[in-house]
């Protein structure tokens, strides 16, 4: 697997990349401006990106409904000339449990608590999710794995701040992207081995994030706004 990172300065819109093989492919995307290939799959890019290709992941779908409670059961109450029976207990409505949600979702929330974690650590504020962003991401990753690439910018030229802004969001800032990984601890834990995704990932003028994964290959997208 390949690790790829590139990230544009919003003055210079210069890009710069670092090549490098380790059994993974990642991708960022952001201010500043970097390019590196490391570990298991994952890519960070931005508006100028270009997109190496791999398959992966996208958004399930929501928590499944939870049964109606049923009517009540029905109570008699008798009395007598020596004292009043005590009332009748009241009534319960049987309840059914509820799906579990889906295990895109699942994964995406936990990347996502995985971040604010090394966030905090680094002494930055935690990201609040943005269901704007979250669109953008899930989007994203679903395109990849429908159409068999592993980029930030799409096959039309599409790149993450237009995604976001489409989705929403007035204010893009980066992206983090990742193929092959099973779990959030192995897709977060190769970010953060990654110069470029890890500085995504800490960088404390991010105040908003989106998570969308496509388990169709598990493709990753990680969206940051400001």
């Amino acid at each position: 697997m390949v690790i790829r990172c590139a990230t544009v300065s919003a003055r210079s819109g210069k890009r710069s990349a670092i090549g490098g093989l380790l059994g993974l492919l990642l991708g960022a995307a952001g201010v500043g401006s970097i390019a590196l290939l490391v570990g298991p799959t994952a890519s960070t890019s931005s508006q100028q990106d270009p997109p190496p290709g791999a398959p992966r992941s996208g958004p399930g779908p929501g928590p499944g409904p939870s049964g109606a409670p049923g009517g009540p059961w029905p109570t008699t109450a008798t009395t007598s000339g020596l004292a009043p029976d005590s009332p009748a207990p009241a009534s319960s409505s049987p309840t059914f449990p509820q799906d579990p949600p889906p295990l895109d979702v699942v994964q995406a929330d936990r990347v996502v608590r995985l971040v604010n974690q090394a966030r905090g650590a680094a002494g930055c504020a935690a990201l609040g999710v943005d269901d704007r962003v979250v669109t953008a991401a899930r989007a994203h990753s679903a395109d990849m794995a429908s159409r068999g690439y592993f980029a930030h910018t799409s096959p039309e030229g599409v790149d993450f701040a237009t995604r976001m802004r489409e989705a929403g969001h007035p204010r893009p800032a980066g992206e983090n992207i990742a193929m092959g990984q099973r779990s959030a601890e192995d897709v977060v834990g190769a970010w953060l081995d990654s110069e470029g995704h890890r500085r995504n990932i800490l960088d404390c003028s991010f105040t908003t994030t989106g998570v969308g994964l496509d388990t169709r290959g598990w493709y990753w997208t990680q969206n940051f706004g400001r």
